[in-house]
């Protein structure tokens, strides 16, 4: 009876060992999971993180490059504007033995708003004429002068010289799509069903220089309310200065300042 117990003992422990091996493979395999599980979260926790980081820190580096870029090339250019006025006159200034920067610019300045007071007198006129009818003669300079007094003239704040007249939107190529440009001059157009005029549209396709030239009906011309100087800006800028909203002008009252401008 002892051997026949002890045996018993001996196989129910046999088993109970059995029973307590795998259940104890088990708990490790599960601790390995969710050790191998909670690392993998935390590297996907600081991934996403570094990325959220990045993503920020891009778009504030790029944000600051927007914000100075057109700063930084204003400061170049009128700094290089500056050193090529000053250049006129600051070589005479260093003959002399003074050494003041910006004077020369200063000097530059001083000496254009002089021509433009001489120019507008009688005498200066007739100077000004004289030395056009030599340019004039002149078989290579003479297109040179007359291509930059025309883009100047374009400019000018004389309204009686001034090259584009008015600021002009047309229907072109296609229905739906519409073209910036400029009204140059007016044409009356003769045929055998009547006059019509015309208007002389320059519309840039170039920054300013560079452009075609449409002959359209008056009628089918529209003119916003901006004036040339702003038409310019919007061309030179390449439309980022074009604003949100555009009305078009009375043309009851466009009729009415040309017909003053005429008989004035």
């Amino acid at each position: 009876m002892g051997e026949e117990k002890s045996s018993i003992a001996m196989a129910s422990r046999e088993r109970d060992r059995e029973l307590l091996i795998p259940v104890a493979g088990d708990s490790a395999v599960d601790s390995d999971a969710k050790a191998s599980a909670s690392s993998a979260a935390a590297a996907s926790g600081r991934e996403a993180f570094y990325k959220v980081v990045r993503s920020w820190a891009s778009k504030k580096f790029m944000t600051g490059c927007f914000i100075l870029f057109p700063i930084a090339i204003t400061f170049y250019i009128t700094w290089w504007f500056i050193h090529f006025v000053d250049g006129f006159f600051s070589p005479i200034y260093a003959q002399l033995g003074i050494d003041i920067f910006g004077l020369g610019f200063i000097t530059s300045l001083t000496f254009i708003f002089l021509v433009g007071v001489f120019m507008s007198s009688w005498l200066g006129a007739s100077i000004l004429n004289l030395g056009e009818w030599f340019i004039k003669r002149m078989p290579f300079v003479r297109h040179i002068y007359n291509a930059s007094k025309q883009i100047s003239a374009a400019i000018s704040p004389d309204q009686n010289t001034q090259a584009f007249k008015e600021v002009a939107i047309l229907r072109h190529p296609r229905i739906g799509e519409y073209a910036f440009g400029f009204i140059t001059s007016t044409v009356v157009l003769q045929s055998y069903s009547g006059d019509e005029e015309l208007c002389c549209v320059y519309v840039p396709t170039n920054h300013l220089y560079i452009g075609d030239i449409f002959l359209i009906n008056s009628k089918d011309v529209i003119r916003p309310n901006l004036s040339v100087r702003e038409g310019i800006e919007i061309v030179v800028s390449g439309g980022m200065s074009m604003p949100q909203v555009l009305s078009t002008l009375d043309p009851h009252g466009i009729q009415v300042d040309r017909t003053r401008s005429n008989r004035s």
